[in-house]
C-alpha cells in the first residue's frame, strides 16, 4: 500500500479513535452521575426516615407537658424538597408535602397524585405514634435527583449537538478551501499551458511552409498538430474546471461512442469495448459540456483499463432512463474494488496504482456533481470479478436554460 492510500487508512483510524474517545467520556460521566445518584438517594432516604422519626416524636411528646417540640418540628419544616404524603390509621391522606404546588390540592388531585406515586414505586415508612396507631410515610425522589439522572442525557445531547456543528463548520471551510485550490490550480494549469501551445503551433505553421515539397514531413507535422489539438483540449479542460462551464443538449450515445473512439485505439487489443450503437439508438439528450464530459468518460476507462492490469477483459456500458434522469453503467472485468473503498476512492490523493496522484475519480466527481448537476458513485464491485460505476445525469428539456 502507497503513502496516498495510508492517509486515508490513517484518517479513518483517527475517526475510531475519537469516537472510541467520545464513548469512553460518555460512559465516565453516566458513571459518574450514578454515583451521585446513589449517593443523593441515600441521603433522600435517610431525610425521609428523620421525617417519619419527627412525626413519632411530635405525637408522643404532644402527651407531655412542657416537653420542647422545635427539633421534630424544624426537621419536618425543612424537607422542602422531598414529595410526601402521610396516611393515617385508615389509609386516609393526613398531611403532604412538596407536591409540586403552593396552593392546596383537592382530595381528588391527592389521590391522584397518590396513585401515581405508588405506580412510580414510591418508598413506604410504617410509623407507629401513641397511642399505639399506625400511620404511612409515603415518599418520592425530588426533582433534584431526577434532574440528576436525565443529566447525562442531556449532556449526551450538547456534546453531540457541538460535535455535529463542529463538524459541519470543519467540512464547510475545508470544502471552500479545497474549492479555492482546485480553481488556482486549474487556472494556473491552462495559463502555463497556453503559453509553449501557442508558440508549437507557430512552429508547426513555419515548418508546414519549409517543408511543402516534403510529403514524410508533411505527415508527421499532422501527427503532431493532433497531440498539439490534444493539448488544446487540456487546456481547455483546465480553464473550463476554473469557472462554470456552458452545457448544452448532446446526444448522449454520439458522445459515448466520441469516448470509446479515442479510448479503443489507446488500449490494449485483448480489450474489448462493448458501447451502444449510436445508429441504433433513439438520440437521447442530455444537457453537457462535452469537454469535461470525456475527460470524466476517459478517467473511468482508464481506470478500467489498469484495473485488467495488462490481461483481456470486456468494458461495457449500459444507458438507462428513470424519471426526470439518465443512468450509464460503466462495467468492467478488471480486479474490483473492495466495499469499504467505494467512497474513499473520490478522495483526492487515493490512488491503487503506483503512478499518479490520485486525482481523476476526484476530478470525474467535481465535474458531474458540481457542474452537471448529476451523481457519480460505485454501483456495484466484487473483487476478481468487476466494477460497475454508475453516472446519473438530469434529462434535457426544452424549457431547460
Amino acid at each position: 500500500m502507497n503513502d496516498k492510500m495510508d492517509i486515508y487508512t490513517r484518517k479513518s483510524r483517527w475517526k475510531w479513535y475519537l469516537a472510541a474517545g467520545g464513548a469512553a467520556i460518555v460512559l465516565a460521566s453516566l458513571l459518574y452521575t450514578k454515583h451521585l445518584a446513589d449517593q443523593l438517594m441515600v441521603r433522600e432516604r435517610q431525610q425521609a426516615a428523620q421525617f417519619a422519626e419527627a412525626m413519632r416524636q411530635i405525637s408522643r411528646l404532644d402527651q407531655e407537658l412542657n416537653c420542647d417540640l422545635t427539633l421534630p418540628a424544624r426537621i419536618i419544616a425543612d424537607n422542602n424538597t422531598i414529595p410526601v404524603i402521610v396516611l393515617n390509621e385508615v389509609r386516609r391522606i393526613e398531611m403532604y408535602r412538596n407536591l409540586g404546588s403552593k396552593d392546596s390540592l383537592s382530595p381528588e388531585q391527592l389521590q391522584r397524585i397518590l396513585a401515581r406515586m405508588q405506580e412510580e414505586g414510591a418508598d413506604t415508612i410504617p410509623v407507629r405514634v401513641p397511642p399505639d396507631i399506625d400511620k404511612l410515610v409515603i415518599y418520592s425522589h425530588s426533582n433534584l435527583l431526577a434532574s440528576l439522572r436525565f443529566y447525562p442525557l442531556i449532556q449526551l445531547f450538547l456534546i453531540g449537538a457541538f460535535i455535529a456543528f463542529g463538524y459541519y463548520a470543519f467540512n464547510a471551510a475545508r470544502r471552500a478551501e479545497e474549492n479555492l485550490v482546485w480553481l488556482g490550480m486549474a487556472k494556473e494549469t491552462a495559463h502555463q499551458l497556453g503559453t509553449p501551445i501557442t508558440a508549437i503551433i507557430g512552429w508547426i505553421e513555419a515548418l508546414k511552409a519549409a517543408n511543402e515539397d516534403n510529403p514524410a514531413n508533411l505527415e508527421m507535422l499532422a501527427e503532431l498538430q493532433n497531440d498539439v489539438n490534444r493539448l488544446e483540449l487540456v487546456a481547455d479542460r483546465f480553464s473550463k474546471i476554473g469557472s462554470k462551464p456552458e452545457l448544452r443538449p448532446v446526444n448522449l450515445y454520439e458522445q459515448l461512442a466520441a469516448s470509446r473512439e479515442y479510448m479503443q485505439c489507446r488500449a490494449p487489443r485483448r480489450v474489448i469495448f462493448d458501447f451502444p450503437d449510436p445508429a441504433r439508438e433513439s438520440p437521447l439528450l442530455v444537457n453537457l459540456n462535452p469537454p469535461l464530459f470525456d475527460w470524466v468518460m476517459e478517467n473511468l476507462l482508464r481506470n478500467a483499463i489498469d484495473a485488467m492490469e495488462g490481461g483481456s477483459g470486456v468494458i461495457s456500458v449500459a444507458v438507462h432512463t428513470e424519471p426526470g434522469a439518465v443512468c450509464i453503467d460503466i462495467t468492467d472485468t478488471g480486479k474490483g474494488i473492495p466495499s469499504n473503498k467505494f467512497q474513499t476512492i473520490f478522495k483526492p490523493g487515493y490512488s491503487t496504482k503506483t503512478r499518479g496522484w490520485g486525482l481523476g475519480l476526484s476530478l470525474s466527481r467535481r465535474i458531474i456533481e458540481r457542474y452537471h448537476g448529476g451523481k457519480i458513485f460505485v454501483k456495484s464491485s466484487e473483487l476478481g470479478k468487476g466494477t460497475t460505476f454508475t453516472i446519473k445525469l438530469p434529462l434535457f428539456h426544452s424549457s431547460s436554460k
